[in-house]
């Protein structure tokens, strides 16, 4: 087994990371995972994410863990609604008897962020992951890795693999290439208990899903298990616009304003989501990496998830980084290679393979997104789905 008598270490401790670290513990492989977080608890976890036949579910169930998604995902959440500036519904799954079962490849349950993870968690070993590993030095000494974190703690690695997201501190020791702004750039914020601080927009998600578009803008709301509602601004705007908007953005009546004369001819119906005066505003310029980037695979590093091939929001990021989880393992225990760095060479062949296809989706779902036709086109992809 290449990976006898190794020490693995997995920086960060998002679905990625966890997803290998548990599929390499089945193996009997030595894994520790270090992510920044204090603790499992410190920070509200994302948004809500869906799981696809052919990548994430079929990382759940290579796991052993499709009784605990079962058990912790949102039926129903699955299902959207699509809408103009004005309300007005084009396409509402919830007029559907059923929107699929576990076995239908079409079929993507919902699971919100916190559940997955904890799913995730709890099946890894006592110890495994070590909180509060914030790293700040990365050294190579005679092919064994050596990490050292802000808290001071030191760990020894033969083997490190960078599952920490898009400001990845891993992928610097991989690739010099960054990623590459977008064009556009999201407004995200959280309601708590919307069903007291947004009434209307609470009904009128029902459970599951909203996205409002109109001239070349977009409006994503999307229901969470705990009640709360995330919501999701997205237009074209310049790269550094936060930076000289002189707008606050702990200040809810300065984003406010902000909206009513950047949507201006969107109905007031939308001015609900900001009633509730704690909402707190993240400015997310969205970024990617360039479709033709490769590098050289080296002996005893690599990348997975976000880290390795970031791009904008496209439903499938999670799915991504959970299939890399499902690749890598393979590739690393299979026993089909000569060494860990002909292992790595064919996981990260794959992985561009997979990355420049989708990537290319990507690019083409951003153009028509931020476009005058995004409705239509957003409306006549639904219609394409099977039922």
């Amino acid at each position: 087994m290449l990976l006898q008598n190794k020490k693995i270490a997995i920086v960060g401790g998002g679905p990625g990371g966890l997803t290998l670290a548990r599929l390499l513990q089945l193996k009997g492989a030595d894994v520790k995972v270090y992510e920044r977080d204090e603790n499992r608890n410190v920070r509200l976890q994302g948004a809500t994410l869906d799981l696809h036949y052919e990548s994430g579910l079929k990382a759940i169930e290579t796991a052993g863990l499709m009784d605990a998604f079962k058990a912790n995902y949102r039926p129903d959440n699955d299902r959207y609604r699509v809408m103009d500036e004005n309300g007005n519904v084009f396409h509402d799954d919830h007029a559907k008897e059923s929107t699929g079962a576990f076995g239908d490849e079409f079929f993507r349950p919902e699971i919100d962020r916190g559940p997955l993870r904890d799913i995730l968690l709890d099946a890894l070993k006592p110890e495994t992951i070590v909180w509060d590993s914030h790293i700040v030095s990365l050294e190579n000494k005679n092919d064994i890795w050596e990490i050292t974190f802000k808290n001071g703690n030191v760990a020894i690695a033969d083997i490190v693999i960078g599952a920490d997201g898009a400001n990845s501190k891993i992928r610097p020791f991989v690739t010099p290439i960054k990623p590459i702004y977008s064009g556009a750039t999201y407004l995200v914020c959280n309601i708590p208990d919307a069903e007291k601080n947004a009434l209307k927009l609470h009904n009128l998600t029902k459970g599951g899903k909203i996205t409002a578009m109109a001239n070349s803008k977009n409006l994503f709301l999307s229901a969470k298990g705990d009640g709360s509602l995330d919501f999701y601004i997205g237009w074209k705007v310049a790269e550094n616009w936060a930076i000289g908007s002189g707008i606050d953005f702990k200040d809810n009546k300065q984003v406010l304003e902000w909206f009513k004369k950047e949507f201006a001819d969107w109905n007031s119906m939308w001015l609900e989501l900001f009633d509730y005066d704690q909402t707190h505003f993240v400015v997310r310029p969205l970024y990617g990496m360039p479709l033709d980037q490769y590098w050289e695979t080296q002996s005893n590093i690599t990348l997975l998830g976000d880290a390795a091939h970031l791009l904008p929001p496209n439903g499938e990021g999670v799915n991504s980084a959970m299939l890399d989880a499902l690749f890598l393992n393979e590739n690393l225990t299979n026993g089909k290679f000569a060494d860990i760095k002909e292992a790595i060479s064919d996981y990260e062949k794959q992985m561009f393979k997979r990355f420049t296809v989708e990537g290319k989706e990507t690019a083409e779902m951003m153009d028509w997104m931020y476009s005058p036709n995004g409705l239509k086109t957003m409306v006549a992809l639904f219609h394409q789905m099977p039922d």
